[in-house]
């Protein structure tokens, strides 16, 4: 019996099903029976099928700066299957394929209609733990709530989304591979293409090769670039990122002479474009001296890990530099990827290399693990038929 016939005929209801729990910040997650609500107005009910672990779950959960919303269910980079539709739900139906979207797109407000943003005020980053429509949670352990992680909480068997919150996508997409698009490769991607807007035979520098500094040298390669400069403590990363397009890579751990002069020497005068894409504030000065006078432009990607306030001299922008940030690469979620889905089905884009690990549900602490120690791009942790 498939998924749909199962569920067709039933009200949904409450049920029961395991999710990775965390009890506390830095604490292991522990496998737990939780009971989901069923999707309340406007929302849909999902199992998730795959969940790709990224850094920004780790920085959330090691995090002291939240340690009051807890117990809490992390994840968000998802695939998975519509189990069942709240009321008013018209575009979905049991059985949709879909990808999570930690940030939504409501269709009607300022932003969304404006055409010029992707920060919508109605179901734009949820940073308090709970739903957006009622500011209450769809998880509990024996009635006492447990906290969602970004209003999607992927690490669960199943969960509860806003309709605004996921995107319906193609049957023929594999599950395991398209929840990149649902943050880290859609960020870098997006970055290069709609919020830098990268030209053809220009010079960009990335600090980070990460996932989304990977994907944002993908960008960069299929936009013409002449030179993409890689910067990253982890020799080890070169040879994969070169195959994404990096031409040059720095160590900066290999140089008496800072980072912005030697790429101001290797680009003559400094790059066009430059990424942060670590997490780290004190970079985003280091990226900016990275650049050229005149039309240099620095984009900063990364989820700060501690200090969150930017300085960085007046001088930099009196020259003519600009500093910009990118959420979810500037995309319009709803609207706007699932051509990132048919990009990637056409062979045109390449996601399936930065998937470094692949583990079962029960082994999610191994992966946390893993990011933790930098030696894996993106860990895809497979839920349980």
């Amino acid at each position: 019996m498939s998924l749909t016939d199962s569920v067709q005929h039933k009200q949904p209801g409450v049920i029961t099903c395991k999710a990775a729990v965390a009890w506390g910040p830095g604490e292991a997650m522990v496998i737990e029976e939780v009971e989901l609500s069923p999707p309340q107005p406007m929302e849909i009910r999902v199992k998730v099928v795959s969940t790709s672990l990224c850094r920004s779950d780790v920085t959330a959960w090691l995090s002291q700066a939240q340690a009051s919303i807890y117990p809490r269910i992390f994840g968000h980079e998802a695939s998975g299957i519509v189990e069942s539709v709240g009321q008013g739900v018209t575009e979905f139906v049991e059985g949709d394929h879909v990808l999570t979207l930690f940030t939504g797109e409501c269709m009607r407000c300022r932003h969304c209609t404006s055409g010029k943003s992707n920060i919508c005020q109605v179901l734009g980053l949820e940073r308090k733990g709970v739903m957006h429509s009622d500011q209450k949670t769809r998880f509990s352990i024996k009635g006492k709530p447990v906290y969602h992680y970004c209003a999607v909480s992927s690490f669960s068997e199943y969960t509860v989304v806003h309709s605004g919150c996921a995107v319906k996508v193609s049957s023929n997409a594999p599950l395991d591979k398209i929840c990149l698009l649902s943050c880290g490769a859609a960020a870098g991607l997006g970055a290069a293409w709609k919020v830098a807007n990268i030209s053809e035979g220009s010079k960009v520098v990335i600090f980070g090769l990460g996932t989304v500094g990977l994907s944002v040298a993908q960008g960069a390669k299929m936009r013409g670039a002449s030179q993409i400069i890689g910067v990253d403590t982890m020799q080890e990363k070169y040879e994969k990122a070169k195959a994404f397009g990096v031409t040059d890579f720095l160590n900066p751990n290999d140089t008496d002479e800072p980072i912005p002069q030697v790429i101001k020497r290797i680009t003559d005068g400094g790059a066009d474009y430059s990424f942060e894409c670590i997490g780290d504030t004190g970079m985003i000065t280091t990226a900016l001296q990275s650049c050229c006078d005149g039309w240099g432009l620095t984009v900063t990607l990364g989820v700060p890990k501690l200090k969150p306030e930017v300085t960085a001299h007046y001088g930099l922008l009196l020259t003519g530099r600009t500093l910009t940030g990118s959420l979810f690469g500037g995309w319009k979620p709803k609207s706007e990827i699932p051509s990132l889905v048919e990009m990637y089905l056409r062979k045109e884009i390449e996601i399936d290399d930065l998937i470094t690990h692949n583990l079962p549900f029960e082994e999610i602490n191994k992966a946390f693990d893993l990011m933790k120690s930098g030696t894996c791009l993106r860990c895809v942790i497979h839920m349980p038929i």
